[in-house]
């Protein structure tokens, strides 16, 4: 029978002892000698390897499987034998054996000792480390438990649009599409999108909760560690939810995704642990059993202010109401003040996206973000203005242009009572959950300033 690897370690594989199996894999390593040889064999399914010993008085074509190089194709038959007293509890005595396709000797991953930013540069090929495997088998679990959340939960999926003419952030850091033959292709100037959310929004007005999650762009020249040009975003919208109402959900949903990743990928999280945060699984056990603390604003200022007077450093000590708080104080916020995940809420509208709701003290909006250690502003959202005559007041201060976002202002004339949305990014959640420091090391193939291979 043909067999995957994690087929063979999933079940109790006492019962398989004596049975002839088929495994098609790549070959790891291959050492032997004049009369015995040892493939280690891996065909993805997991991380855990399956040794395969062949012997010159067994197969036929020993010579040839003695050249199989580091990452040959190889298909193999031959039975299991358990080994109690060795370090791998059984190994696979080879009956047959094939070179499917041979690997060049200038494979890259034969140097083991390879630095991160080189496998960036070789982002082909670094799936085929243990590393970006765990990477990515997380990373395909969170993405399918947030499609299950959302599914659980009545929420209806919208494939929003990827050219738009809206800059929905209004930050202005946005690809423009160029012109064909000296002409706009779409009849005005177009952009890549930033984000789904106005789409979103007509849409929850009639479906009353959906959800888009697709890529985005962001021409930023930025090289960080937490920045790409293309990410992918999750962005709900909810019709009658306030913004309490909308921080339970985000809650719920980050503990779904998560404790679907502890059930799901321990492997791959006991390797992470070992390789990034030999805390990381106590780290998410904890923000699954937790409950988030929500704070205003201008508390977390006055908290900030009382640190600085106690003696913290922070890069920029200057803490006062109206501030756009950095990195550097959100992490303070959710590592050294509250030690968890954190809801900020009511910020200055003047630090914020021109939708979010007004608040009766007309100098905030309702609106959220929630800090989570070691990432910072993991989800960022709010209430959004449903008042026609106070959003067009906002988007003429803000000097907007009205005529290509007048749509969006007409949704409140037309039974438009309460809506609220948030969007994660992705590749940030990514990082959380893996404990990978360069958000670079989240998606299979990055995009930022400078950097388009592949």
């Amino acid at each position: 029978m043909q067999l995957k690897i994690k087929e063979i370690f999933d079940q109790d594989y006492t019962k398989l002892e004596g049975q002839k199996v088929q495994i098609k894999a790549w070959v790891r390593s291959n050492r032997d000698s004049k009369k015995i040889g040892f493939l280690v064999l891996n065909d993805g399914s997991s991380l855990t390897n399956l040794q395969a010993v062949y012997r010159v008085d067994k197969i036929s074509n020993y010579e040839e499987i003695t050249a199989a190089r580091m990452w040959a194709a190889v298909a193999i038959e031959g039975v299991i034998k358990l080994t109690p007293t060795a370090k791998q509890p059984l190994e696979l005595e080879v009956l047959n054996a094939q070179i499917l396709k041979q690997s060049d000797e200038d494979f890259l991953l034969s140097n083991n000792d390879l630095s991160l930013e080189t496998l960036r540069l070789n982002a082909h090929l670094r799936p085929r480390t243990n590393l970006f495997h765990a990477i990515m088998k997380v990373r395909a679990t969170l993405a399918f438990a947030v499609h299950e959340f959302m599914n659980q939960n009545e929420y209806s999926w919208l494939a929003a649009p990827l050219f738009t003419g809206n800059d929905a952030e209004g930050a202005g850091e946005t690809f423009s599409i160029q012109k064909f033959d000296n002409e706009e292709f779409f009849g005005k100037q177009t952009h890549l999108s930033v984000t789904g959310q106005l789409q979103a929004e007509a849409y929850a007005q009639a479906f009353g909760n959906v959800y888009t999650f697709g890529p985005t762009f962001r021409a930023e020249k930025s090289h960080t560690n937490r920045h790409l040009a293309e990410f992918w975003m999750i962005e709900p919208e909810m019709a009658f939810v306030d913004l309490k109402g909308m921080q339970d959900i985000v809650e719920n949903l980050i503990k779904h995704v998560i404790k679907a990743v502890l059930e799901k990928n321990q492997q791959e999280l006991e390797f992470l642990a070992q390789r990034n945060d030999e805390n990381l699984i106590k780290k998410l056990q904890k923000v699954v059993d937790s409950k988030f603390e929500r704070i205003e604003y201008k508390d977390a200022v006055k908290i900030l202010a009382n640190a600085v007077k106690s003696g913290h450093q922070f890069e920029d000590n200057e803490i006062f109401f109206g501030m756009d708080l950095g990195s550097e104080h959100e992490r303070y916020m959710c590592e050294t003040y509250h030690q968890g995940p954190v809801f900020l809420q009511n910020y200055p509208k003047d630090i914020k996206a021109f939708y979010m709701k007004l608040n009766d003290d007309q100098q905030t909006v309702a609106s959220t973000d929630l800090l989570i250690p070691g990432v910072g502003e993991l989800v960022g959202g709010s209430q959004r203005e449903d008042n026609y005559e106070k959003l067009l007041k906002r988007c003429q201060e803000l000097k907007m242009p009205i005529e290509s976002l007048q749509w969006y202002l007409d949704l409140r004339r037309f039974g438009y009572y309460m809506s609220s949305g948030f969007g994660i990014g992705f590749e940030r959640l990514v990082m959380y959950v893996t404990g990978v420091n360069n958000i670079k090391d989240t998606i299979p193939f990055p995009r930022s300033h400078g950097q388009i291979e592949f």
